[in-house]
Protein backbone atom coordinates (compact mmCIF):
# COMPACT_ATOMS: atom_id res chain seq x y z
CA UNK A 1 0.00 0.00 0.00
CA UNK A 2 1.56 3.12 -0.97
CA UNK A 3 2.70 6.21 1.95
CA UNK A 4 -0.44 8.47 0.41
CA UNK A 5 -3.33 5.60 0.25
CA UNK A 6 -2.38 5.38 4.11
CA UNK A 7 -2.78 8.60 4.70
CA UNK A 8 -5.84 9.13 2.87
CA UNK A 9 -7.07 5.67 5.03
CA UNK A 10 -6.24 7.02 8.19
CA UNK A 11 -8.23 10.42 7.67
CA UNK A 12 -11.02 8.53 6.73
CA UNK A 13 -10.80 6.53 9.82
CA UNK A 14 -10.15 9.59 11.84
CA UNK A 15 -12.70 11.88 10.71
CA UNK A 16 -15.51 8.92 10.63
CA UNK A 17 -14.76 8.71 14.42
CA UNK A 18 -15.36 12.24 15.60
CA UNK A 19 -18.31 12.14 13.45
CA UNK A 20 -19.81 9.01 15.49
CA UNK A 21 -18.90 10.78 18.62
CA UNK A 22 -20.73 13.88 17.07
CA UNK A 23 -23.55 12.05 16.23
CA UNK A 24 -23.68 10.56 20.16
CA UNK A 25 -23.22 14.03 21.98
CA UNK A 26 -25.34 16.29 19.40
CA UNK A 27 -27.49 14.38 16.67
CA UNK A 28 -28.76 17.44 15.15
CA UNK A 29 -25.63 19.38 14.64
CA UNK A 30 -23.40 16.77 13.28
CA UNK A 31 -26.50 15.35 11.16
CA UNK A 32 -26.64 18.79 9.95
CA UNK A 33 -22.39 19.09 8.96
CA UNK A 34 -22.89 15.67 7.63
CA UNK A 35 -25.67 16.41 5.69
CA UNK A 36 -23.95 19.91 4.18
CA UNK A 37 -20.68 17.79 3.38
CA UNK A 38 -22.47 14.79 1.91
CA UNK A 39 -24.19 16.92 -1.01
CA UNK A 40 -21.26 18.80 -1.83
CA UNK A 41 -19.76 15.61 -2.23
CA UNK A 42 -22.61 13.75 -4.33
CA UNK A 43 -22.89 16.93 -6.18
CA UNK A 44 -19.44 15.91 -7.76
CA UNK A 45 -20.12 12.45 -9.46
CA UNK A 46 -23.66 13.29 -9.75
CA UNK A 47 -22.27 16.54 -12.21
CA UNK A 48 -19.78 14.39 -13.45
CA UNK A 49 -21.89 12.08 -15.37
CA UNK A 50 -24.03 14.99 -17.00
CA UNK A 51 -20.57 16.26 -18.51
CA UNK A 52 -19.82 12.96 -19.69
CA UNK A 53 -23.40 11.92 -21.51
CA UNK A 54 -22.90 15.78 -22.84
CA UNK A 55 -19.38 15.13 -24.37
CA UNK A 56 -21.03 12.28 -26.36
CA UNK A 57 -23.40 14.30 -28.04
CA UNK A 58 -20.62 17.38 -28.72
CA UNK A 59 -17.71 15.74 -30.31
CA UNK A 60 -13.85 17.45 -29.16
CA UNK A 61 -10.68 16.70 -27.45
CA UNK A 62 -12.41 16.23 -24.13
CA UNK A 63 -14.59 13.17 -25.49
CA UNK A 64 -11.41 11.50 -25.34
CA UNK A 65 -9.16 13.17 -23.27
CA UNK A 66 -11.50 13.27 -19.94
CA UNK A 67 -13.41 10.03 -20.55
CA UNK A 68 -11.11 8.10 -18.22
CA UNK A 69 -11.69 10.55 -15.47
CA UNK A 70 -15.24 10.94 -16.32
CA UNK A 71 -15.81 7.06 -16.02
CA UNK A 72 -13.76 6.94 -12.85
CA UNK A 73 -15.66 9.76 -10.92
CA UNK A 74 -19.29 8.66 -11.98
CA UNK A 75 -18.41 5.22 -10.73
CA UNK A 76 -18.28 6.05 -7.67
CA UNK A 77 -21.76 6.90 -7.52
CA UNK A 78 -22.95 3.42 -5.08
CA UNK A 79 -20.42 4.98 -2.47
CA UNK A 80 -22.16 8.21 -2.19
CA UNK A 81 -25.62 6.27 -2.08
CA UNK A 82 -24.37 4.44 0.69
CA UNK A 83 -22.83 7.16 2.41
CA UNK A 84 -26.48 8.67 2.78
CA UNK A 85 -27.49 6.20 5.55
CA UNK A 86 -26.90 8.09 8.34
CA UNK A 87 -28.88 11.22 7.09
CA UNK A 88 -32.05 8.50 6.58
CA UNK A 89 -31.11 7.38 10.56
CA UNK A 90 -31.20 10.99 11.17
CA UNK A 91 -33.96 12.63 8.69
CA UNK A 92 -36.31 13.87 12.20
CA UNK A 93 -33.46 15.81 12.94
CA UNK A 94 -33.64 17.83 9.76
CA UNK A 95 -36.58 17.86 7.87
CA UNK A 96 -39.92 18.96 9.58
CA UNK A 97 -41.98 16.73 7.21
CA UNK A 98 -40.29 13.78 8.65
CA UNK A 99 -40.38 15.24 12.41
CA UNK A 100 -44.35 16.60 12.09
CA UNK A 101 -46.00 15.85 9.15
CA UNK A 102 -49.35 17.23 10.52
CA UNK A 103 -48.44 19.95 10.35
CA UNK A 104 -48.15 20.47 6.44
CA UNK A 105 -50.76 20.45 3.25
CA UNK A 106 -52.08 17.21 2.69
CA UNK A 107 -49.86 17.24 -0.80
CA UNK A 108 -46.94 17.80 0.80
CA UNK A 109 -47.43 15.66 4.07
CA UNK A 110 -47.59 12.72 1.74
CA UNK A 111 -45.19 13.80 -0.59
CA UNK A 112 -42.45 14.23 1.76
CA UNK A 113 -43.32 11.34 3.96
CA UNK A 114 -40.12 9.64 4.97
CA UNK A 115 -40.55 6.39 3.03
CA UNK A 116 -41.29 8.08 0.38
CA UNK A 117 -38.83 10.53 0.21
CA UNK A 118 -35.99 7.30 0.66
CA UNK A 119 -38.29 5.70 -2.15
CA UNK A 120 -37.24 8.65 -4.54
CA UNK A 121 -33.41 8.74 -3.16
CA UNK A 122 -32.72 5.26 -4.49
CA UNK A 123 -34.66 5.87 -7.68
CA UNK A 124 -32.78 8.72 -8.11
CA UNK A 125 -29.18 6.70 -7.41
CA UNK A 126 -30.68 4.13 -9.18
CA UNK A 127 -30.98 5.69 -12.47
CA UNK A 128 -27.96 7.44 -12.14
CA UNK A 129 -25.98 4.15 -11.48
CA UNK A 130 -27.87 2.74 -14.84
CA UNK A 131 -27.54 5.73 -16.64
CA UNK A 132 -23.26 5.26 -15.88
CA UNK A 133 -23.39 1.73 -16.60
CA UNK A 134 -25.37 2.28 -20.46
CA UNK A 135 -22.84 5.24 -21.19
CA UNK A 136 -19.54 3.13 -20.43
CA UNK A 137 -21.11 0.12 -22.71
CA UNK A 138 -21.81 2.49 -25.21
CA UNK A 139 -18.11 4.12 -26.02
CA UNK A 140 -16.71 3.86 -28.98
CA UNK A 141 -20.23 3.22 -30.76
CA UNK A 142 -21.48 6.49 -32.32
CA UNK A 143 -25.01 5.53 -32.74
CA UNK A 144 -25.21 3.61 -29.17
CA UNK A 145 -23.07 7.42 -27.41
CA UNK A 146 -25.90 9.75 -28.91
CA UNK A 147 -28.75 7.31 -27.73
CA UNK A 148 -27.72 6.68 -24.58
CA UNK A 149 -26.72 10.94 -24.03
CA UNK A 150 -29.70 11.85 -25.12
CA UNK A 151 -32.04 9.95 -23.38
CA UNK A 152 -29.91 10.28 -20.23
CA UNK A 153 -29.55 14.01 -20.06
CA UNK A 154 -33.42 14.11 -20.29
CA UNK A 155 -33.29 11.52 -17.54
CA UNK A 156 -30.75 13.33 -15.65
CA UNK A 157 -32.68 16.58 -15.90
CA UNK A 158 -35.35 15.26 -14.29
CA UNK A 159 -34.37 13.58 -11.40
CA UNK A 160 -31.38 16.23 -10.39
CA UNK A 161 -33.68 18.70 -10.19
CA UNK A 162 -36.72 16.49 -7.75
CA UNK A 163 -33.34 15.64 -5.86
CA UNK A 164 -32.63 19.28 -5.38
CA UNK A 165 -35.89 19.71 -3.80
CA UNK A 166 -35.78 17.09 -1.88
CA UNK A 167 -32.33 17.01 -0.18
CA UNK A 168 -32.17 20.82 0.25
CA UNK A 169 -35.32 22.74 -0.76
CA UNK A 170 -37.87 20.52 1.48
CA UNK A 171 -35.87 21.70 4.76
CA UNK A 172 -38.06 24.71 4.65
CA UNK A 173 -41.18 22.99 3.06
CA UNK A 174 -43.29 27.24 3.35
CA UNK A 175 -40.49 27.97 0.81
CA UNK A 176 -41.21 27.09 -2.80
CA UNK A 177 -38.97 28.39 -5.95
CA UNK A 178 -39.49 27.25 -9.27
CA UNK A 179 -35.55 28.10 -10.04
CA UNK A 180 -34.57 25.95 -7.26
CA UNK A 181 -34.22 22.27 -9.21
CA UNK A 182 -31.77 23.91 -11.98
CA UNK A 183 -30.24 25.94 -8.79
CA UNK A 184 -28.87 22.18 -7.98
CA UNK A 185 -28.91 21.30 -11.49
CA UNK A 186 -25.93 24.11 -12.08
CA UNK A 187 -24.61 23.32 -8.47
CA UNK A 188 -23.58 19.62 -9.45
CA UNK A 189 -22.42 20.47 -13.02
CA UNK A 190 -20.38 23.15 -11.75
CA UNK A 191 -18.42 20.42 -8.85
CA UNK A 192 -18.23 17.44 -11.44
CA UNK A 193 -16.32 19.96 -13.86
CA UNK A 194 -14.33 21.21 -11.48
CA UNK A 195 -13.07 17.61 -9.74
CA UNK A 196 -13.24 16.42 -13.38
CA UNK A 197 -10.89 18.94 -14.56
CA UNK A 198 -8.76 19.50 -11.60
CA UNK A 199 -7.51 16.02 -11.91
CA UNK A 200 -6.91 16.06 -14.94
CA UNK A 201 -4.64 19.08 -14.59
CA UNK A 202 -2.37 16.88 -11.95
CA UNK A 203 1.07 16.16 -13.39
CA UNK A 204 1.18 13.89 -15.12
CA UNK A 205 -2.02 14.22 -17.08
CA UNK A 206 -1.92 14.97 -20.55
CA UNK A 207 -5.25 16.70 -21.72
CA UNK A 208 -4.24 19.38 -24.65
CA UNK A 209 -4.32 22.63 -23.99
CA UNK A 210 -6.19 24.46 -21.40
CA UNK A 211 -8.06 27.35 -23.11
CA UNK A 212 -11.32 25.22 -24.03
CA UNK A 213 -11.84 23.59 -20.67
CA UNK A 214 -11.60 27.10 -18.76
CA UNK A 215 -14.05 28.91 -21.20
CA UNK A 216 -16.59 25.47 -20.24
CA UNK A 217 -15.78 26.15 -16.66
CA UNK A 218 -16.64 29.91 -17.03
CA UNK A 219 -19.76 29.11 -19.04
CA UNK A 220 -20.45 27.15 -15.72
CA UNK A 221 -20.30 29.87 -13.54
CA UNK A 222 -22.16 32.07 -15.63
CA UNK A 223 -24.71 30.16 -16.12
CA UNK A 224 -24.65 29.42 -11.70
CA UNK A 225 -24.95 33.01 -11.20
CA UNK A 226 -28.01 33.52 -13.67
CA UNK A 227 -29.65 31.54 -12.00
CA UNK A 228 -29.49 32.08 -8.63
CA UNK A 229 -29.88 36.09 -9.73
CA UNK A 230 -33.00 35.13 -11.16
CA UNK A 231 -34.31 33.47 -8.16
CA UNK A 232 -33.13 36.43 -6.56
CA UNK A 233 -35.65 38.77 -9.13
CA UNK A 234 -38.83 36.66 -9.19
CA UNK A 235 -38.73 36.51 -5.60
CA UNK A 236 -38.44 40.39 -5.25
CA UNK A 237 -40.81 41.00 -7.78
CA UNK A 238 -43.32 38.58 -6.26
CA UNK A 239 -42.35 39.91 -2.70
CA UNK A 240 -43.79 36.60 -0.98
CA UNK A 241 -43.11 36.66 2.78
CA UNK A 242 -42.66 33.17 2.50
CA UNK A 243 -40.25 33.60 -0.02
CA UNK A 244 -38.48 36.89 1.07
CA UNK A 245 -37.80 35.09 4.83
CA UNK A 246 -35.83 32.43 2.81
CA UNK A 247 -32.83 35.59 1.85
CA UNK A 248 -33.67 37.29 4.69
CA UNK A 249 -32.69 34.03 7.09
CA UNK A 250 -29.42 34.27 4.93
CA UNK A 251 -28.70 37.93 5.08
CA UNK A 252 -28.39 38.24 8.98
CA UNK A 253 -26.91 36.33 11.81
CA UNK A 254 -23.26 35.71 10.14
CA UNK A 255 -24.34 34.33 7.30
CA UNK A 256 -24.23 37.85 5.31
CA UNK A 257 -20.38 37.39 5.07
CA UNK A 258 -20.57 33.71 4.05
CA UNK A 259 -22.75 34.43 0.97
CA UNK A 260 -20.28 37.52 0.69
CA UNK A 261 -17.34 35.11 0.87
CA UNK A 262 -19.74 33.01 -2.16
CA UNK A 263 -20.66 36.00 -4.51
CA UNK A 264 -16.58 36.82 -4.67
CA UNK A 265 -15.29 33.44 -4.71
CA UNK A 266 -17.61 31.49 -7.04
CA UNK A 267 -17.98 34.78 -9.52
CA UNK A 268 -16.63 37.40 -9.00
CA UNK A 269 -12.77 36.54 -8.77
CA UNK A 270 -13.18 33.58 -11.45
CA UNK A 271 -15.12 35.68 -13.75
CA UNK A 272 -12.10 38.15 -13.98
CA UNK A 273 -9.38 35.75 -13.52
CA UNK A 274 -10.57 33.87 -16.82
CA UNK A 275 -10.44 37.06 -18.44
CA UNK A 276 -6.21 36.74 -18.34
CA UNK A 277 -5.19 34.71 -21.16
CA UNK A 278 -2.44 33.84 -18.49
CA UNK A 279 -4.85 31.87 -16.59
CA UNK A 280 -7.07 30.27 -19.46
CA UNK A 281 -3.42 29.06 -20.83
CA UNK A 282 -1.71 28.19 -17.31
CA UNK A 283 -2.87 25.10 -15.82
CA UNK A 284 -1.73 25.36 -12.77
CA UNK A 285 -3.91 28.49 -12.51
CA UNK A 286 -6.74 26.71 -13.92
CA UNK A 287 -6.00 23.65 -11.37
CA UNK A 288 -6.21 26.50 -8.12
CA UNK A 289 -9.77 28.12 -9.62
CA UNK A 290 -11.29 24.24 -9.83
CA UNK A 291 -9.55 24.03 -6.22
CA UNK A 292 -11.31 27.39 -5.42
CA UNK A 293 -14.97 25.79 -7.26
CA UNK A 294 -14.91 22.65 -4.59
CA UNK A 295 -14.26 24.92 -1.46
CA UNK A 296 -17.02 26.93 -2.78
CA UNK A 297 -19.26 24.47 -3.49
CA UNK A 298 -19.00 23.69 0.67
CA UNK A 299 -19.86 27.35 1.03
CA UNK A 300 -22.89 27.68 -0.73
CA UNK A 301 -24.38 24.10 0.56
CA UNK A 302 -23.62 25.72 3.81
CA UNK A 303 -25.67 28.56 3.23
CA UNK A 304 -28.39 26.60 1.51
CA UNK A 305 -29.06 23.90 4.00
CA UNK A 306 -27.91 25.50 7.70
CA UNK A 307 -29.84 28.42 7.81
CA UNK A 308 -32.61 26.33 7.68
CA UNK A 309 -32.48 24.33 10.56
CA UNK A 310 -33.08 25.56 14.01
CA UNK A 311 -31.56 24.78 17.04
CA UNK A 312 -27.86 23.96 15.91
CA UNK A 313 -24.96 24.30 18.08
CA UNK A 314 -22.28 27.00 15.24
CA UNK A 315 -19.33 25.62 17.38
CA UNK A 316 -20.23 21.77 17.39
CA UNK A 317 -21.74 22.02 13.08
CA UNK A 318 -18.63 23.62 12.56
CA UNK A 319 -15.88 20.95 13.78
CA UNK A 320 -18.36 18.51 12.45
CA UNK A 321 -18.40 19.90 8.67
CA UNK A 322 -14.75 19.78 8.86
CA UNK A 323 -14.45 16.31 10.19
CA UNK A 324 -17.24 15.26 7.45
CA UNK A 325 -15.48 17.50 4.66
CA UNK A 326 -12.20 15.43 5.54
CA UNK A 327 -14.51 12.32 5.62
CA UNK A 328 -16.01 12.72 2.14
CA UNK A 329 -12.81 13.98 0.33
CA UNK A 330 -10.52 10.98 1.51
CA UNK A 331 -13.74 8.95 0.78
CA UNK A 332 -14.27 10.00 -2.55
CA UNK A 333 -10.52 10.20 -3.70
CA UNK A 334 -10.20 6.64 -2.55
CA UNK A 335 -13.01 6.06 -4.58
CA UNK A 336 -11.81 7.75 -7.31
CA UNK A 337 -8.50 6.27 -7.47
CA UNK A 338 -9.54 2.44 -6.93
CA UNK A 339 -12.27 2.84 -9.99
CA UNK A 340 -9.33 4.52 -11.87
CA UNK A 341 -6.92 1.52 -11.59
CA UNK A 342 -10.35 -0.90 -11.89
CA UNK A 343 -9.02 -1.98 -8.45
CA UNK A 344 -12.07 -4.08 -7.78
CA UNK A 345 -15.50 -5.16 -8.30
CA UNK A 346 -17.51 -2.48 -6.88
CA UNK A 347 -16.20 0.21 -9.29
CA UNK A 348 -15.57 -1.82 -12.13
CA UNK A 349 -17.83 0.28 -14.86
CA UNK A 350 -14.23 1.86 -15.11
CA UNK A 351 -13.13 -1.37 -16.95
CA UNK A 352 -15.18 -1.26 -20.04
CA UNK A 353 -12.87 1.81 -21.33
CA UNK A 354 -10.01 0.35 -20.88
CA UNK A 355 -10.88 -2.72 -22.17
CA UNK A 356 -12.43 -1.41 -25.34
CA UNK A 357 -10.71 -3.47 -27.82
CA UNK A 358 -8.59 -1.12 -29.63
CA UNK A 359 -11.15 0.35 -31.47
CA UNK A 360 -10.58 4.10 -32.91
CA UNK A 361 -11.32 7.18 -30.78
CA UNK A 362 -14.83 8.62 -31.69
CA UNK A 363 -14.19 11.68 -34.55
CA UNK A 364 -14.15 14.72 -33.81
CA UNK A 365 -17.12 17.21 -35.08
Amino acid sequence: MSRRREIKIIVLLAAGLALAAGFMLDRRSTASAYLVAWVTAAAIPIGALALWATSYLVRRVWTEALHEQFVATAATLPVIAVASLPILFFTKQLYPAAADPSALPPFKSYYLATWFFILRGGIYFGLWIGLTVRLRRAWRNDGAMVRAASAGLVVYALTVSLAGIDWMESLEPDFHSSVYGLLFLSFTLLSGFAFVLGVSLLPGRRIGRSAGYSGLLLSLILLWGYLHAMQYIVIWSGNIPDEVTWYQARSEQGWQYLLAVLSLGQFVLPFFALLSAKVRFGPRALLMLCGLTLLMRCCEAALLILPAIHHIALLTTALMLLAAVLFFGSLLWLAFDRALANDGRLFSLAWGMRHSAGSEAPPAR
